[in-house]
């Protein structure tokens, strides 16, 4: 269910898909690194400027699914203007700035992103640019994202498929606005 806060720059509406917790897992695919899985916390949210404030952390899982060591962790701003065209300004933790350009599709809550400008710190590792694609389907955030760097041309990397963290909150919010005269099936007791 995408909701809509009555408190959200107006215009953030068309970004609304992204607000909330999303968790989940994917994959982590990249020459010179070790193929793994990943698990993945993710988070959007506003205090009512014109940007989504945005956090990931990501951690290798073993065969089992438990953590086992962290992989990425990004933070960001995510703005939009009139005409669809997204811009997003993030900063990593192996030393890399990003400024993303892109753009929400058309009748559908699909962004595509490209690196317009890099900036890395003497520590951080090879890197280039990159491109990455998010969407909203069948209520779940999935996503890909491509990397380069001078000795790899541009190649998927990472994807992940990301549930939204449902809080007891939503849950009391959503049971206020069912209607009166539901049947007694197992729902009514949430009111």
């Amino acid at each position: 269910m995408i909701e809509i806060p009555s408190d959200l720059h107006k215009d953030l509406v068309p970004l609304a898909f992204l607000l909330g917790s999303w968790t989940g897992a994917g994959v982590h695919d990249f020459p010179g690194a070790e193929k793994c899985n990943f698990g993945q916390e993710v988070s959007f949210s506003h205090d009512g400027r014109d940007f989504l404030e945005y956090h990931s952390r990501t951690w290798v899982l073993d065969s089992e699914g438990n953590k086992v060591k962290p992989l990425e962790t990004e933070t960001g701003y995510w703005r939009i203007d009139s005409d669809r065209k997204v811009e997003v300004v993030m900063v990593r933790d192996d030393g890399v700035v990003e400024v993303w350009y892109g753009e929400l599709a058309d009748k559908k809550p699909q962004i595509d992103l490209a690196t317009d400008a890099v900036a890395r710190t003497a520590a951080s590792g090879p890197y280039s640019g990159g491109k990455r694609l998010y969407g909203y389907v069948k209520s779940d955030l999935m996503w890909v994202g491509e990397k380069q760097t001078p000795e790899v041309p541009l190649r998927p990397y990472m994807s992940a498929q990301l549930k939204k963290v449902v809080t007891p909150e939503d849950v009391e919010r959503w049971a206020k606005v069912l209607p009166d005269d539901m049947p007694d099936d197992g729902i009514a007791f949430f009111k």
